[in-house]
């Protein structure tokens, strides 16, 4: 059980920590004010209600994933290459390099707590012995959903490097990972790796494992730009004026990848409604937007199939360019495909 929790905050560690003009003297703070509607006489309630009547919001049978083909992924292409895995998993092949982002690939998002939350598919833990030796993770943010310790169990023999939110390396380094292959960024940060310019960008979030370590690591988003190409990971992030921010700064954006799913009305401004998702792709100035952060658990009390439909209806209105892959399904930046409903296959 402890090692689920990750590393300590030690006072050196906050000392480190306190060095960010993001830290206010006590945790990370948002660029905007934030808050969640949750007090301890509204938990029980909504705890209740996430438990007792997840499988009316659950799929009645597990969802498919195409398994890898590492001769496909790793054969020599014009563009960069993707595969979503469901939630916010997301392995990419840039300038012939093999990045990972968030590579939540267990079985329950709530490990610590007395009832799991299990996933969609199958087996998916096992789709890590199956990739390629991977140059180089990304990690958002430290919350459960997104830093999984039995994928990094898997993950830290074949990785080179990691780049992770400012706060976060504490709970590489406490898996065994050398703190030599971990960089930290804060908001704007950039490092050049192998010709790929990647940028941590702001989200409106928060972070923590536990109930000591709350705001006491970073969280945003991604930036990957190379000489032809410029993509956008959002990251877990309410609506905000970031995005606009991000776009003047950064984009335009040839693909993005936006947070989608995991909504309630209690927690609105840390995770978007799939209207604002869309809005928030426009306002980042990209091209093409893809939905993540949907298709593999029940964390929020809407139906697994809400936050898909409503992305799609909303992007029919605003006339919005967006991608509906399959889970596991290998894309290429540069191509067309024919965009198909595969969730309405499934109840």
């Amino acid at each position: 059980m402890r090692k689920q929790f990750g590393g300590r905050l030690t006072k050196r560690e906050i000392e480190k920590l306190a060095v960010s003009k993001n830290w206010n003297g006590d945790k990370f703070v948002n660029l905007e004010e934030t808050k969640m509607d949750i007090s301890f006489r509204t938990l029980p309630s909504l705890i209740k209600k996430q438990f007792t009547n997840r499988k009316e919001r659950t799929p009645q049978q597990n969802l498919p994933v195409i398994p890898f083909n590492k001769s496909d992924f790793l054969a020599a292409s014009e563009s960069s290459k993707f595969i979503w895995y469901g939630h916010s998993v997301l392995l990419l092949r840039i300038n012939n390099k093999t990045i990972l982002i968030d590579p939540m690939f267990g079985n329950d998002t709530t490990p610590i707590a007395p009832f799991t939350t299990k996933r969609f598919s199958k087996n998916t833990l096992a789709i890590i012995d199956e990739l390629p030796p991977i140059d180089l993770v990304l990690l958002s943010h430290d919350h459960y959903d997104h830093l999984d310790y039995a994928s990094f169990e898997k993950l830290k023999s074949k990785t080179s490097q990691f780049f992770v939110a400012l706060g976060t390396a504490r709970h590489l380094k406490s898996w065994g990972i050398d703190e030599n292959l971990i960089t930290e960024f804060d908001w704007w940060d950039s490092a050049v790796f192998e010709d790929i310019k990647i940028t941590f960008t702001p989200t409106r979030h928060f972070s923590g494992r536990g109930l000591k370590d709350r705001a006491k690591s970073l969280w945003g988003g991604w930036v990957f730009k190379t000489t032809n190409e410029n993509i956008y990971f959002s990251g877990d992030s309410g609506d905000g004026n970031h995005f606009k921010i991000v776009g003047e700064k950064l984009g335009p954006f040839d693909i993005g990848f936006m947070e989608c799913g995991q909504y309630n009305e209690l927690w609105h401004q840390i995770h978007m409604y799939p209207e604002e998702s869309i809005q928030a792709a426009i306002d980042a100035k990209v091209a093409l937007a893809i939905p993540v952060h949907w298709g593999a658990f029940t964390l929020a009390l809407h139906h697994w199939k809400d936050p898909i439909e409503r992305f799609v209806a909303e992007a029919k209105k605003k006339e919005t360019q967006i991608a509906t892959p399959l889970l596991g399904e290998l894309r290429e930046l540069n191509k067309k495909y024919k965009e198909q409903n595969w969730w309405e296959a499934f109840r």
